[in-house]
């Protein structure tokens, strides 16, 4: 622990002092992580976009009728 100046009054303006910088670097801090999570939600909903795209895209592709097991008898049987 520090030593306590002279007068109460140094003291005070001094704790205040340190107090203001603490509050200053977890402000930053608090930015800094808000437009990190800003950043990353981004990124996640362009990936839900994309997966959904690609979940559409396999729909398009993958035909409707349901196969038997008949169908995936190899040919040689």
């Amino acid at each position: 622990m520090t030593e306590l100046p002279d007068s109460l009054t140094a003291w005070a303006q001094a704790r205040l002092t340190e107090v203001e910088a603490k509050l200053a670097f977890a402000e930053d801090l608090i930015d800094t992580l808000n437009q990190t999570v800003i950043r990353q939600q981004a990124q996640l909903d362009s990936m839900q976009q994309q997966l959904r795209l690609l979940h559409q895209r396999i729909k398009d592709v993958t035909p409707d009728e349901s196969r038997s097991l008949r169908d995936e008898i190899p040919p040689h049987y």
